[in-house]
């Protein structure tokens, strides 16, 4: 008798065990890919009104040049390192449009043999340029959830620079050239930005078009002074200013509401 009261209580237990365990089973079993895709679908939105932006570019080129004509000069052999450095910042004033402001660095160095008619030099040089720019960005969502989008940058960029170039010929003879730079450019930049996770994103820029005013001072073994004054228009598509970089966008400022009485 004692074993029928066990199994009758056993066999009344299991369900409410059973039910209890349904009960604190979310009803949402939606797997973690369904649930990013939701969020991409639904809430995803970096580019929207008073949302912030903070990147990193760089670009890097690195030249082994042989017999190259560079109109004053013949390069016979040498390497052309130079790299760029950029800080990002901006706000979005409105949906897609945002005013922005970039800090840069460059340095270009050259080693190698050169041909100035009519002497051979060994030549070595850097240059540094540090420059500020203000700018505004158009973005256009290539897909729904805006996770690819096509954007173009309209900057002026204002900098100074320096360089010295060390040119010997026959072993003893040195010649010294330090210069200042001041540049002043106006550019047309487009780009593609791609969300890899949330709001962190990937950026490929390309500088297409531009106007630039460059004005150098020369120094030639602290005695000769000379000054350049150069105007340029481009209108190109060069790989070498391909710009590889990462951005986060912060979510927007939320107001806080005012209290009603």
């Amino acid at each position: 008798m004692l074993h029928l009261k066990v199994i009758f209580i056993i066999l009344f237990l299991i369900p409410l065990c059973l039910a209890s365990q349904k009960q604190e089973i979310p009803a949402d079993k939606s797997t973690p890919y369904e649930l990013m895709s939701s969020y991409y679908a639904n809430d995803f939105r970096p580019f929207k009104k008073h949302s912030f932006y903070t990147g990193l570019a760089l670009s890097l080129s690195d030249r082994s040049l042989n017999n190259v004509d560079q109109l004053v000069q013949n390069v016979i052999d040498g390497n052309d390192l130079s790299y760029q450095i950029i800080f990002k910042g901006g706000f979005y004033t409105g949906d897609y449009a945002m005013v922005g402001l970039d800090f840069e660095y460059r340095e270009e160095k050259f080693e190698g043999t050169v041909f100035r008619q009519p002497d051979t030099l060994l030549s070595n040089s850097i240059s540094r340029l540090y420059s500020i720019t203000p700018n505004v960005r158009s973005t256009v969502p290539l897909t729904a959830n805006e996770r690819l989008s096509f954007f173009t940058i309209l900057g002026v960029s204002v900098g100074l620079g320096n360089s010295l170039t060390r040119n010997t010929k026959n072993l003893d003879e040195i010649e010294k050239v330090y210069t200042d730079d001041f540049k002043l450019r106006v550019g047309i930049s487009p780009g593609v930005t791609f969300f890899a996770i949330e709001n962190f994103a990937l950026e490929v820029q390309l500088d297409v078009l531009g106007y630039e005013l460059k004005v150098r001072k020369s120094e030639i073994n602290g005695v000769e002074q000379s000054k350049d004054v150069r105007n340029n228009v481009d209108f190109n598509i060069d790989v070498l200013s391909l710009k590889l970089g990462l951005a986060y966008y912060f979510k927007p400022i939320k107001k806080s509401k005012k209290i009603k009485r």
